[in-house]
């Protein structure tokens, strides 16, 4: 836990150097430039070798090299084409069954895409990476390696959906779902976030979420037929985190404070004639992560039976690392600034100690670090039979 708490510390501090909105000079790069370079590759470098020289770390590394393995073997496996051709690639260049590699270059694109989104989308990079390393999603980026490159991408696609370019957005999402299929619904959940909705589609929305609480039967034959493989698994399980809801509703009192507040400024603002636009509901971005965190809510709450809806609901809470620095920027007062701001930093600190202090549980398994210069792989499934 110390080199966990180390990395984070250390890459936290970089951030805090990293300005993603500088003042840009014509035909020469300036010192914070510079900064911004030099802090995010070490970021990146830092991150990256910590996931890609682990071994056996992570709730399901063991079962993945199994997968590698069955693949080189032509057997079946439930992986989609991308992770298998991935492995092909990989092991064929190789000349051996070098899973190491494929984990580095899943650990590669991973954290590339959720800094590159990250520096891209974020009013204010140390706050957003912060978030990010707090909240988890780097470490679990250790385990179901698929899902988090399919997060990652999800991430990225949004500055497509923020500009329109729906050409863009799909074509990177059908190229994501060969990795992990999960992300396909990503299409329909972003779009419909984007959509200027009314009162009375909100109220329909509502009465359509109803329909999870007494038509479960037919939802989870519908999650068996797109996943044969859940079915008579424990992943028809369903189950989900209050930890999560707390969060949404969190996030979604916090934009209404922030909607209340932008409305005062505006009616001042038209008194002294500042002509401010962009704020609170006028702003698409707000609106957007708005309604991811909308959608979210509703899935935790609705469709709890559901198996695996936490990875649903991530596709759309991700949104959060991007969301909340936007809206403490919309925020004049410098005092309520900092007050919420600390407020922000001091609940995802206590979301982290919670989440390290079962970092070595069954679910998580990121404790303890082990990596491939120190340590040997134990045994797989077919090298015990």
């Amino acid at each position: 836990m110390i080199l966990y708490i180390t990395v984070t510390a250390v890459t936290v501090l970089l951030a805090s150097l990293v300005n993603n909105r500088p003042v840009m000079q014509p035909y020469r790069i300036t010192r914070q430039q510079m900064c911004n370079r030099v802090c995010a590759v070490s970021i990146f470098l830092l991150l990256f070798a910590l996931s890609a020289c682990r071994l056996n770390v992570g709730n399901d590394y063991a079962k993945y090299v199994e997968f590698m393995h069955l693949v080189n073997c032509d057997s079946y496996v439930p992986t989609e084409i991308g992770f298998n051709l991935l492995v092909k690639l990989v092991y064929g260049l190789s000349g051996y069954e070098n899973y190491l590699l494929v984990f580095a270059v899943y650990a590669f694109a991973t954290v590339a895409l959720f800094l590159a989104a990250i520096y891209e989308l974020s009013d204010e990079f140390p706050l957003s990476f912060f978030l990010f390393m707090m909240l988890g999603y780097y470490f679990q980026t250790f385990s179901t390696v698929r899902y988090y490159l399919a997060l990652a991408i999800a991430l990225y696609s949004m500055k497509y959906v923020l500009r329109r370019q729906w050409g863009r957005f799909i074509a990177l999402i059908l190229l994501g779902a060969t990795f992990h299929k999960s992300l396909l619904v990503v299409i329909a959940l972003y779009y419909l976030a984007t959509l200027p909705w009314k009162k009375w589609q909100l109220a329909a929305a509502a009465l359509f979420c109803s329909t999870f609480l007494f038509m479960q039967d037919f939802y989870l034959k519908l999650v068996v037929f797109l996943y044969p493989t859940y079915e008579d698994t424990e992943y028809l399980e369903g189950g989900t985190s209050y930890i999560n809801i707390l969060r949404c509703a969190a996030v979604l009192v916090f934009a209404g404070i922030i909607l209340w507040m932008s409305g005062k400024d505006t009616a001042a603002d038209d008194v002294y004639g500042s002509g401010e636009t962009k704020k609170g509901w006028e702003d698409a971005r707000f609106r957007f992560y708005f309604y991811l965190n909308l959608g979210a809510l509703a899935l935790y709450v609705f469709c709890s039976f559901l198996p695996i809806i936490s990875r649903i609901g991530y596709y759309l809470t991700v949104s959060h690392i991007l969301f909340l620095p936007m809206l403490l920027n919309q925020i004049k007062n410098k005092r309520w600034r900092r007050v919420f701001r600390l407020g922000i930093l001091a609940a995802a600190a206590l979301y982290f100690i919670m989440y390290m202090s079962r970092a070595g549980n069954d679910g998580v398994l990121i404790l303890p670090y082990k990596t491939f210069f120190f340590h040997d792989m134990v045994n797989i499934l077919s090298d015990v039979n």
